[in-house]
């Protein structure tokens, strides 16, 4: 009876799933340890979710996959436009790393649903750099 309900396609859909459970981790927990919007539950969020649209999209019917990852693209990046905050009063716009980051996790979930698992990870190692640069600023006037 098990056996009729968990294939070979459902296992590495839980494999991909788990992945993208630690690559939000990663990501989120450094958002969420400079206490920005978007830490490890919306990261996660955003990574599991575009990993289950580009994942159904090549196990599930004829349909072509780069259509699903158009709409993920921009349908994250409408999301991600909805955090950032522009002032006029100050001048200011905050928020737009953070929109950056939920935007480069869907990228992250999409190459999960792609089963690029080394891709997806290399894309999680650099966001985490990346995001770090900003503060090497004081080391390099020290």
């Amino acid at each position: 009876m098990f056996e009729n309900i968990v294939g070979s396609s459902e296992i590495n859909f839980l494999i991909n799933l788990l992945f993208a459970l630690v690559c939000g981790m990663i990501v989120g927990l450094e958002r969420e340890l400079k206490k920005k919007p978007a830490g490890i539950s919306t990261q996660t969020l955003v990574i599991a979710g575009a990993m289950m649209f580009a994942y159904f999209s090549t196990t599930l019917g004829d349909g072509d996959p780069a259509r699903i990852a158009a709409q993920i693209v921009s349908g994250v990046g409408f999301l991600g436009a909805g955090i950032i905050l522009k002032s006029e009063k100050k001048g200011t716009v905050t928020n737009l790393t953070t929109a950056a980051s939920i935007w480069y996790a869907a990228g992250i979930g999409m190459a999960l649903g792609f089963n690029l698992h080394f891709h997806a990870f290399a894309a999680t190692v650099f966001a985490v750099i990346i995001a770090r640069i900003p503060h090497s600023k004081k080391y390099i006037e020290d």
